[in-house]
């Protein structure tokens, strides 16, 4: 099932970026003509056209799809069958292919656990039993999960701030009574 949510992702990728290269793109500067070749025949590669196609919309979730609304939370067993931990985030890229699920595993309630980064082809779907959600499941142990590299979430730079006009003093407003009065 797992695998199938991933082909279904790396598919509609696909079709938005097969969609997007065939959009026309025509200057503003020219309006359209009859002399104008067809679409098709005026397709751009799909990096200089982004953005620029027509909305691609899903009109329902199929039996074999996953929202990751409902995902996040799923249990993860592990080689035992016995829970380890439970898939905390999703991490894709920017074309939306799912390149890790993040599973938080170890502490208790939530207090000192940590997070690992997986692929998807890590797990295995076992499906719920007695109608209880599908669990993933996996080929290690609960103490080689927690033995495993803590992902790291990205932290964008943080910008360099400057107090002033560029002073090397560093400008900027003065605390009152820090100077000395001198026209008394």
């Amino acid at each position: 099932m797992l695998k199938k949510l991933l082909l279904s992702t790396a598919l509609s990728a696909a079709v938005a970026t097969a969609a997007f290269a065939q959009s026309p793109s025509t200057p503003s500067s020219s309006t359209p003509s009859s002399s104008d070749p067809a679409p098709a025949a005026q397709s751009q590669p799909a990096a200089q056209s982004q953005g620029s196609g027509k909305p691609s919309f899903v009109s329902s979730q199929k039996p074999d799809q996953w929202l990751a609304s409902k995902f996040k939370g799923t249990d993860v067993l592990g080689s035992d069958n016995q829970k380890i931990g439970d898939v905390t985030d999703i991490l894709f890229d920017k074309t939306g292919k799912v390149e890790a699920f993040v599973v938080g595993v170890g502490g208790f309630l939530g207090i000192g656990s940590k997070e690992v980064a997986l692929a998807p082809n890590s797990f295995d779907v076992v499906p719920g039993q007695n109608g209880s959600a599908d669990k993933l499941k996996l080929t290690v142990t609960k103490d080689q999960l927690n033995n495993a590299q803590t992902f790291a979430r990205y932290e964008p730079p943080r910008p360099t701030g400057t107090t002033g006009a560029g002073s090397p003093m560093g400008g900027g407003m003065k605390p009152s009574g820090s100077t000395p009065s001198t026209n008394r």
